[in-house]
């Protein structure tokens, strides 16, 4: 059976935030990156499912910066990421 194409785009995006948080780990910043990754795994998450949730995070944060059309917010997305493995709250209107 043939993904669709919602299948084939969120699969591309999901690989482009695990990506984007990879390249924050790999840079040390932001420090709440490693930090969440360190906790997270220390709790008995596995790396990659770690990664998911953070990936989730950093979606969030991309969603509510476009919907609101203000800058990225880092430090809401530091906060977010040390709130895991509790995820951000959906925006209302989802």
């Amino acid at each position: 059976m043939q993904p669709n194409d919602d299948e084939v785009d969120e699969a591309f995006a999901q690989s482009k935030l695990i990506e984007a948080i990879e390249n924050q780990l790999a840079a040390g910043e932001p420090a709440a990156a490693q930090a969440t990754l360190n906790k997270l795994t220390l709790v008995g998450y596995a790396r990659e499912e770690s990664l998911e949730l953070m990936a989730q995070v950093l979606a969030h944060s991309i969603g509510v910066m476009l919907d609101s059309d203000q800058p990225f917010d880092t430090p809401a997305y530091e906060q977010a990421l040390r709130n895991l493995p509790e995820l951000p709250e959906a925006p209302a209107d989802v």
